[in-house]
């Protein structure tokens, strides 16, 4: 099979434009997170209601702290509900915005799929919209915000930021115990997840989440039950903010 010669430059043409036009985009949101970096000394902290972000290891039990802090707190918990904003902020399907949800992608498998999927979402269409959701629930206050690198969006809007950690066997064990795995199976499966998030985190925000430096509070949860760790928690936010009180929505 021949291909006309005309129309054999024109692919490449269009395919070398894409090309050109993705690796752009990959070095100028590479330029701007190292440009964030410099400027987070002089920037000024922006006066905000009170919110928490809960960064966690697979298995430390961090949906569980995290609905009970919101719900002591009278707090609004935002974590799948947070893929549905990011969905209709980048109007992508639910499902789209899920597979690709604290994941890491590398380059390479961004641009093929982009080329080859029209439904394909690339991580700036997935992190512009990430970004200003997480941002925009902040500045509302009043939330718990669980995962998705919240911590590193808004560190300079004076949350508190909690990680939530326990050794490997640890968690491998209450993942075997709470989600009714094998304990091999649990053992996979923490790994993958801790995995996909630190490569997420280290893909987006150029950090690693196991740093302690990035948190006012880091939890070990292996001998602390859900409401043992609510408690370590609501303490420390009550210190950063005494007066949390008073930005409480009026019902």
């Amino acid at each position: 099979m021949f291909i006309n010669k005309q129309k054999k430059g024109g692919i490449i043409s269009e395919f070398m434009g894409l090309l050109e036009e993705l690796v752009a985009k990959h070095v100028r949101r590479r330029e701007l997170l190292l440009r964030d970096d410099k400027k987070k000394r002089v920037r000024r902290k922006m006066k905000v209601r009170p919110f928490v972000t809960i960064s966690r290891e697979s298995g430390s039990g961090g949906r569980p702290i995290a609905e009970a802090v919101t719900k002591r707190l009278g707090f609004k918990l935002y974590d799948k509900t947070l893929i549905e904003l990011i969905a209709k902020k980048a109007k992508k399907r639910k499902a789209l915005i899920a597979s690709l949800d604290e994941k890491d992608r590398g380059f390479v498998e961004d641009l093929v799929h982009s080329l080859l999927n029209p439904d394909y979402v690339s991580e700036m269409a997935y992190f512009k919209p990430l970004c200003e959701v997480v941002l925009s629930v902040a500045r509302k206050g009043n939330c718990v915000i669980l995962g998705r690198g919240a911590n590193f969006i808004t560190s300079q809007y004076g949350g508190l930021h909690v990680r939530l950690a326990a050794p490997f066997l640890v968690r491998a064990g209450y993942t075997a115990q709470y989600e009714g795995y094998t304990i091999y199976e649990a053992r996979e499966r923490v790994k993958k997840i801790d995995k996909d998030r630190k490569e997420f985190i280290k893909q987006y925000f150029g950090k690693n989440p196991s740093n302690a430096n990035y948190y006012d509070l880091v939890v070990n949860t292996t001998y602390l039950q859900v409401e043992e760790a609510k408690d370590v928690i609501l303490t420390a936010f009550r210190k950063k903010f005494p007066d949390w009180r008073r930005f409480q929505r009026r019902k």
